[in-house]
């Protein structure tokens, strides 16, 4: 019985060991990441074209071997990327979606980190325990023209049964042949996803897809669920309350779900919303420093002990998250008061090279809204809203908006410049007042879902904030945070 508990003890003593030094290269991946950073990455809409020489970089590398395993309709090269000697076989894929490439950028952190001299025990580590196989764009043609879908018009996700395309057909046969221990499914999620009942963003969100209807959990599905756990704890450090779950409905038509019949540990990450990081970069830092520690456990096998538990303990995925909600708002409406809740969302409009983007926003919401939550909430108990007015002078081009002050503009009730000469093709402007055509007759504002969220709050008439094209502007301070107004014609 002594020996027994002493075994027991010692065990304990090895575990929190292998946990504490979990945590010590956790806190300086995360600390050491902008060494590692591929700096050529710092957009969203990367193409093929921006990854393909960072891979013909690598492949000169002898640490790692590179090979096309496939093409996408349109011909562009699939290419695998592969690291390590061990015999456990991990294999990492990402934008299988053209739009959602976050997990993509971190691939190639994860890459400069890999063939870089430091954390030499930690890579080694590893390395030797593991082969690591990386697939960092399954789908180059819907990233061309930043769209989830493929040239085929079809969600590769939903392809895992017919395998009518390219794409889908690589990616099995990869996993086939690699008959891969853990897979790790790499996406974006909409950034409007919320952790169930807070008012947090899902910033990260996983899941570890069922493998039938009856959601049967056997060791393969456990496993997945063990590192869901793991990368759990460590985002709760630097996103603390933002990690939601998927719903794990089987999907019989998936890839996650079929992967988990197939063998493989499958593991969903999303990559949601995170405040102030449209262009989802910190995200992008919890990927490489969550993902690698991950691949670290795997190799040390210290998720082993995670009790499946805690993978139903992770709040589930909601979608109540706005941009900006405005709640308690006064609203006068054919001579009576009315109170208003008003959720405005911001919608990303691509340029025609789908490389950059503007944004038009819209009220999605309005009534009681007391359930929903906002990146940005105002209270506006007192406030009523008032129209904005358009600025008296008529400008000939749009040269001319660079000499008035925007803030004295707003701060007077202008939301609108009248311009004369504007090109045809343009439709916003990096301004914070709207831009009208010389003949646009300005229509009376009524608060309406689908309307541009244009207008001003005022208290016993005094305008304290002014709302131009959904972005809240306090006009207290002389700042207006705005990326872009539009072009009214």
């Amino acid at each position: 019985m002594m020996l027994q508990k002493t075994v027991l003890f010692l065990f304990a003593i090895l575990t929190l060991s292998c946990f504490g030094q979990d945590k010590d290269f956790t806190n300086s991946l995360y600390t050491s990441y902008e060494k590692y950073r591929e700096p050529s990455l710092e957009k969203r809409r990367i193409k093929h074209r921006d990854i393909q020489p960072l891979i013909n970089k690598i492949s000169t590398n002898p640490l790692f071997q590179v090979k096309v395993v496939g093409q996408s309709i349109e011909g562009r090269d699939l290419s695998l990327i592969s690291v390590g000697k061990g015999d456990i076989n991990v294999f990492l894929w990402s934008q299988m979606h053209g739009d959602e490439p976050t997990a993509t950028q971190a691939i190639f952190d994860i890459f400069n980190f890999l063939g870089s001299n430091d954390f030499k025990e930690e890579k080694e580590s590893i390395l030797k325990k593991l082969r690591l196989h990386f697939l960092p764009m399954l789908n180059p043609d819907g990233a061309e023209v930043y769209q989830r879908r493929n040239t085929l018009g079809i969600d590769i996700n939903r392809d895992a049964l017919s395998l009518q395309s390219p794409e889908g057909r690589t990616l099995k046969r990869v996993r086939d042949s690699l008959e891969a221990d853990f897979g790790f499914n790499l996406h974006d999620q909409s950034t409007y996803y919320n952790a169930e009942r807070t008012d947090k963003p899902a910033t990260i969100s996983y899941l570890a897809p069922a493998f039938n209807y009856d959601k049967d959990i056997n060791e393969v599905r456990a496993n997945a669920m063990k590192v869901i756990v793991y990368m759990n704890q460590i985002i709760q450090k630097y996103a603390p309350g933002q990690v939601g779950r998927y719903n794990d409905d089987f999907e019989p038509r998936a890839f996650g779900d079929n992967i988990q019949k197939w063998g493989t540990s499958a593991i969903l990450i999303e990559s949601g919303g995170f405040k102030d990081d449209p262009e989802k970069q910190e995200i992008r830092k919890l990927n490489y420093v969550s993902i690698l520690s991950a691949i670290y456990s795997i190799a040390n096998g210290s998720y082993k002990d995670i009790p499946i538990s805690e993978y139903e303990k992770i709040p589930e995925n909601d979608r109540k998250l706005f941009n900006l909600k405005i709640k308690n708002l006064s609203y006068f409406l054919l001579g009576k008061e009315y109170t208003l809740d008003v959720g405005i969302q911001h919608f990303e409009i691509d340029n025609a090279q789908h490389n950059d983007f503007h944004y038009r926003s819209s009220i999605v919401d309005q009534g009681d809204l007391s359930t929903y939550y906002g990146y940005k909430t105002l209270d506006a108990k007192g406030y009523s809203v008032t129209q904005g007015k358009v600025y008296p002078k008529t400008l000939s081009s749009l040269g001319e908006l660079g000499q008035l002050k925007p803030m004295d503009l707003l701060k007077e009730g202008y939301a609108y410049i009248r311009v004369a000469n504007i090109p045809k093709d343009q439709t916003f402007v990096q301004y914070p007042l709207h831009v009208i055509v010389k003949d646009y007759k300005l229509p009376e504002l009524k608060m309406r879902v689908g309307i541009n969220p244009t207008f001003f709050l005022e208290q016993q008439g005094k305008l304290h904030y002014a709302v131009i094209n959904g972005f809240l502007i306090d006009l207290n301070t002389d700042e207006a945070d705005i990326k872009n107004a539009l072009i009214i014609k």
